[in-house]
Protein backbone atom coordinates (compact mmCIF):
# COMPACT_ATOMS: atom_id res chain seq x y z
CA UNK A 1 0.00 0.00 0.00
CA UNK A 2 1.35 3.46 -0.92
CA UNK A 3 2.08 6.12 1.70
CA UNK A 4 -0.84 8.17 0.34
CA UNK A 5 -3.28 5.30 0.84
CA UNK A 6 -1.94 4.60 4.33
CA UNK A 7 -2.38 8.25 5.38
CA UNK A 8 -5.79 8.41 3.76
CA UNK A 9 -6.98 5.26 5.52
CA UNK A 10 -5.67 6.58 8.84
CA UNK A 11 -7.51 9.90 8.34
CA UNK A 12 -10.67 7.96 7.54
CA UNK A 13 -10.38 6.25 10.93
CA UNK A 14 -9.86 9.55 12.76
CA UNK A 15 -12.81 11.10 10.96
CA UNK A 16 -15.11 8.17 11.69
CA UNK A 17 -14.39 8.28 15.43
CA UNK A 18 -14.81 12.07 15.60
CA UNK A 19 -18.12 12.02 13.75
CA UNK A 20 -19.39 9.28 16.08
CA UNK A 21 -18.50 11.43 19.13
CA UNK A 22 -20.24 14.49 17.65
CA UNK A 23 -23.39 12.52 16.83
CA UNK A 24 -23.40 10.96 20.29
CA UNK A 25 -23.18 14.40 21.90
CA UNK A 26 -26.07 15.68 19.78
CA UNK A 27 -28.14 12.66 20.84
CA UNK A 28 -27.32 12.89 24.57
CA UNK A 29 -27.65 16.63 25.14
CA UNK A 30 -30.62 18.91 24.65
CA UNK A 31 -28.86 22.17 23.81
CA UNK A 32 -25.29 21.75 22.48
CA UNK A 33 -23.08 24.30 20.73
CA UNK A 34 -19.63 24.29 19.16
CA UNK A 35 -16.77 26.73 19.81
CA UNK A 36 -14.88 28.18 16.85
CA UNK A 37 -11.71 30.27 17.01
CA UNK A 38 -11.26 30.31 13.17
CA UNK A 39 -8.07 28.28 13.63
CA UNK A 40 -7.28 25.05 11.79
CA UNK A 41 -8.50 22.74 14.58
CA UNK A 42 -11.85 24.41 15.18
CA UNK A 43 -12.51 24.86 11.46
CA UNK A 44 -11.79 21.16 10.99
CA UNK A 45 -14.23 20.44 13.84
CA UNK A 46 -16.91 22.56 12.16
CA UNK A 47 -16.36 20.56 8.98
CA UNK A 48 -16.74 17.31 10.90
CA UNK A 49 -20.02 18.65 12.34
CA UNK A 50 -21.18 19.40 8.80
CA UNK A 51 -20.25 15.87 7.72
CA UNK A 52 -21.92 14.35 10.77
CA UNK A 53 -25.24 16.00 9.88
CA UNK A 54 -25.14 15.85 6.09
CA UNK A 55 -23.92 19.35 5.30
CA UNK A 56 -25.62 21.44 8.00
CA UNK A 57 -24.44 22.31 11.51
CA UNK A 58 -27.57 21.78 13.63
CA UNK A 59 -26.48 23.84 16.63
CA UNK A 60 -25.02 27.32 17.25
CA UNK A 61 -21.37 28.15 16.55
CA UNK A 62 -19.77 30.30 19.26
CA UNK A 63 -16.88 32.67 18.66
CA UNK A 64 -15.37 34.28 21.76
CA UNK A 65 -14.29 37.80 20.87
CA UNK A 66 -11.77 39.42 23.22
CA UNK A 67 -11.47 42.52 21.06
CA UNK A 68 -7.76 41.67 20.67
CA UNK A 69 -7.93 39.36 17.66
CA UNK A 70 -6.09 39.78 14.37
CA UNK A 71 -8.11 41.53 11.61
CA UNK A 72 -7.65 38.37 9.52
CA UNK A 73 -9.51 36.36 12.17
CA UNK A 74 -12.60 38.58 11.97
CA UNK A 75 -12.51 38.60 8.17
CA UNK A 76 -12.19 34.80 7.98
CA UNK A 77 -14.92 34.34 10.62
CA UNK A 78 -17.51 36.47 8.84
CA UNK A 79 -16.70 35.11 5.39
CA UNK A 80 -16.95 31.44 6.37
CA UNK A 81 -20.07 31.96 8.52
CA UNK A 82 -21.78 33.36 5.44
CA UNK A 83 -20.48 30.65 3.08
CA UNK A 84 -21.32 27.72 5.39
CA UNK A 85 -24.55 29.34 6.57
CA UNK A 86 -24.42 28.47 10.28
CA UNK A 87 -25.84 30.22 13.33
CA UNK A 88 -22.90 32.30 14.60
CA UNK A 89 -23.05 33.64 18.16
CA UNK A 90 -20.36 36.10 19.24
CA UNK A 91 -19.57 36.07 22.97
CA UNK A 92 -17.93 39.19 24.37
CA UNK A 93 -17.40 40.43 27.95
CA UNK A 94 -18.17 44.09 27.25
CA UNK A 95 -18.04 45.04 30.91
CA UNK A 96 -14.46 43.78 31.34
CA UNK A 97 -13.35 45.42 28.09
CA UNK A 98 -14.80 48.76 29.23
CA UNK A 99 -12.79 48.42 32.46
CA UNK A 100 -9.61 48.12 30.41
CA UNK A 101 -8.84 44.43 30.95
CA UNK A 102 -6.17 43.48 28.43
CA UNK A 103 -3.29 41.00 27.93
CA UNK A 104 -0.79 43.85 28.19
CA UNK A 105 -1.75 44.33 31.86
CA UNK A 106 -2.32 40.77 33.10
CA UNK A 107 -2.57 37.75 30.81
CA UNK A 108 -4.13 35.48 33.44
CA UNK A 109 -6.82 38.04 34.27
CA UNK A 110 -7.35 38.71 30.58
CA UNK A 111 -7.87 35.03 29.68
CA UNK A 112 -10.16 34.53 32.67
CA UNK A 113 -12.38 37.57 32.09
CA UNK A 114 -12.33 38.03 28.32
CA UNK A 115 -12.53 34.34 27.41
CA UNK A 116 -13.76 32.17 30.29
CA UNK A 117 -16.16 34.69 31.81
CA UNK A 118 -17.47 35.71 28.39
CA UNK A 119 -18.28 32.07 27.71
CA UNK A 120 -19.78 31.58 31.16
CA UNK A 121 -22.05 34.59 30.67
CA UNK A 122 -23.26 33.19 27.35
CA UNK A 123 -23.94 29.73 28.81
CA UNK A 124 -25.96 31.24 31.64
CA UNK A 125 -28.02 33.16 29.08
CA UNK A 126 -28.49 30.46 26.43
CA UNK A 127 -28.50 27.40 28.77
CA UNK A 128 -26.17 25.31 26.61
CA UNK A 129 -25.59 21.94 28.27
CA UNK A 130 -22.70 20.78 26.05
CA UNK A 131 -19.86 22.54 24.25
CA UNK A 132 -17.95 20.89 21.43
CA UNK A 133 -14.32 22.04 21.46
CA UNK A 134 -11.39 21.44 19.12
CA UNK A 135 -8.60 20.57 21.55
CA UNK A 136 -6.01 17.84 20.98
CA UNK A 137 -3.95 15.83 23.45
CA UNK A 138 -0.67 16.58 21.67
CA UNK A 139 -1.21 20.34 21.77
CA UNK A 140 -0.32 20.88 25.43
CA UNK A 141 0.56 18.62 28.36
CA UNK A 142 -2.44 19.81 30.38
CA UNK A 143 -4.85 19.10 27.54
CA UNK A 144 -3.48 15.56 27.44
CA UNK A 145 -5.30 15.00 30.76
CA UNK A 146 -8.69 15.55 29.13
CA UNK A 147 -11.38 13.00 28.30
CA UNK A 148 -13.67 13.03 25.28
CA UNK A 149 -16.53 13.85 27.65
CA UNK A 150 -15.31 16.31 30.30
CA UNK A 151 -17.88 17.70 32.80
CA UNK A 152 -17.64 21.17 34.34
CA UNK A 153 -19.18 21.73 37.75
CA UNK A 154 -21.69 24.38 38.82
CA UNK A 155 -18.82 26.84 39.27
CA UNK A 156 -17.60 26.15 35.71
CA UNK A 157 -14.52 24.38 37.08
CA UNK A 158 -12.76 21.28 35.71
CA UNK A 159 -11.71 18.66 38.27
CA UNK A 160 -8.80 17.12 36.36
CA UNK A 161 -8.07 14.78 39.31
CA UNK A 162 -11.47 13.12 39.15
CA UNK A 163 -12.74 12.47 35.63
CA UNK A 164 -15.20 9.89 34.30
CA UNK A 165 -13.74 6.68 32.92
CA UNK A 166 -14.13 6.07 29.18
CA UNK A 167 -14.08 2.41 28.26
CA UNK A 168 -14.72 0.75 24.90
CA UNK A 169 -15.57 4.09 23.26
CA UNK A 170 -18.52 4.63 25.58
CA UNK A 171 -19.05 8.29 26.40
CA UNK A 172 -21.75 8.64 29.02
CA UNK A 173 -23.28 11.78 30.47
CA UNK A 174 -22.73 11.69 34.27
CA UNK A 175 -25.75 11.50 36.54
CA UNK A 176 -24.49 14.04 39.05
CA UNK A 177 -25.06 17.77 38.69
CA UNK A 178 -22.80 19.68 36.31
CA UNK A 179 -23.07 23.05 34.57
CA UNK A 180 -22.20 21.69 31.12
CA UNK A 181 -20.17 19.04 29.35
CA UNK A 182 -17.09 19.73 27.25
CA UNK A 183 -16.96 17.37 24.27
CA UNK A 184 -13.61 16.93 22.48
CA UNK A 185 -14.11 15.06 19.18
CA UNK A 186 -10.55 15.56 17.83
CA UNK A 187 -8.73 14.81 21.08
CA UNK A 188 -6.97 11.85 19.40
CA UNK A 189 -5.72 13.84 16.38
CA UNK A 190 -2.27 15.43 16.03
CA UNK A 191 -1.31 18.75 14.47
CA UNK A 192 0.04 16.88 11.45
CA UNK A 193 -3.19 14.87 11.14
CA UNK A 194 -5.22 18.11 11.08
CA UNK A 195 -3.15 19.61 8.27
CA UNK A 196 -3.24 16.36 6.31
CA UNK A 197 -7.01 16.37 6.67
CA UNK A 198 -7.28 20.07 5.73
CA UNK A 199 -5.31 19.27 2.58
CA UNK A 200 -7.43 16.21 1.71
CA UNK A 201 -10.78 17.89 2.35
CA UNK A 202 -9.69 21.18 0.75
CA UNK A 203 -10.83 23.14 3.80
CA UNK A 204 -10.60 26.94 3.98
CA UNK A 205 -7.59 28.15 5.97
CA UNK A 206 -6.95 31.37 7.84
CA UNK A 207 -4.22 33.19 5.82
CA UNK A 208 -2.18 33.85 8.99
CA UNK A 209 -0.96 30.24 8.80
CA UNK A 210 0.95 30.88 5.57
CA UNK A 211 4.48 32.31 5.58
CA UNK A 212 5.08 35.95 4.75
CA UNK A 213 8.56 37.48 4.83
CA UNK A 214 10.01 34.29 6.30
CA UNK A 215 7.51 33.93 9.15
CA UNK A 216 4.07 32.44 9.76
CA UNK A 217 1.66 31.83 12.63
CA UNK A 218 1.45 28.22 13.74
CA UNK A 219 -1.12 28.71 16.50
CA UNK A 220 -3.64 31.57 16.51
CA UNK A 221 -4.59 33.55 19.59
CA UNK A 222 -5.02 37.17 20.59
CA UNK A 223 -2.73 39.53 18.71
CA UNK A 224 -0.69 40.78 21.74
CA UNK A 225 -0.05 37.18 22.90
CA UNK A 226 0.88 35.57 19.59
CA UNK A 227 4.05 35.90 17.52
CA UNK A 228 5.01 34.25 14.23
CA UNK A 229 7.62 31.54 13.93
CA UNK A 230 10.40 31.34 11.30
CA UNK A 231 9.01 29.49 8.27
CA UNK A 232 8.95 29.50 4.50
CA UNK A 233 5.79 27.37 4.24
CA UNK A 234 3.41 29.24 1.93
CA UNK A 235 1.07 26.35 1.07
CA UNK A 236 -0.68 23.55 2.94
CA UNK A 237 1.64 21.04 1.26
CA UNK A 238 4.68 22.94 2.53
CA UNK A 239 3.20 23.16 6.06
CA UNK A 240 2.71 19.37 6.07
CA UNK A 241 6.33 18.82 4.97
CA UNK A 242 7.56 21.28 7.60
CA UNK A 243 5.67 19.49 10.38
CA UNK A 244 7.01 16.10 9.36
CA UNK A 245 10.51 17.21 10.40
CA UNK A 246 9.88 20.03 12.90
CA UNK A 247 10.86 19.62 16.57
CA UNK A 248 9.51 23.04 17.61
CA UNK A 249 6.43 22.93 19.91
CA UNK A 250 3.20 23.98 18.23
CA UNK A 251 2.46 26.74 20.72
CA UNK A 252 5.98 28.18 20.71
CA UNK A 253 4.55 31.40 19.30
CA UNK A 254 2.09 31.91 22.19
CA UNK A 255 2.79 33.99 25.32
CA UNK A 256 5.14 31.81 27.35
CA UNK A 257 3.91 32.83 30.81
CA UNK A 258 0.41 31.59 29.88
CA UNK A 259 1.77 28.41 28.28
CA UNK A 260 3.67 27.20 31.36
CA UNK A 261 2.13 23.98 32.67
CA UNK A 262 1.01 25.37 36.05
CA UNK A 263 -0.53 28.50 34.52
CA UNK A 264 -2.35 26.55 31.80
CA UNK A 265 -3.61 24.01 34.34
CA UNK A 266 -4.88 26.80 36.58
CA UNK A 267 -6.61 28.51 33.65
CA UNK A 268 -8.23 25.30 32.44
CA UNK A 269 -9.36 24.29 35.92
CA UNK A 270 -11.33 27.56 35.97
CA UNK A 271 -12.97 26.87 32.62
CA UNK A 272 -10.46 28.09 30.03
CA UNK A 273 -10.59 26.32 26.67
Amino acid sequence: MSDFKIVNAYLDGLEKKSIAIIREAKAQFENPAVLWSTGKDSTTTLWLCKKAFFGKIPFPVIHIDTGCKFPEIYEFRDKLAKEWNFNLIIAKNEEAIKKGVSPQKDRFECCTLLKTQALKNLLEKEKFDALILAIRRDEHGIRAKERYYSPRDAEFKWNYKDQPAELWDLYVKPSEDFSHMRVHPILHWTELNVWQYVKREKLPVNPLYFAKNGKRYRSLGCQPCTVPIPSEAKTIEEIVKELEISKIPERAGRAQDKEKAYMMQKLRSLGYM
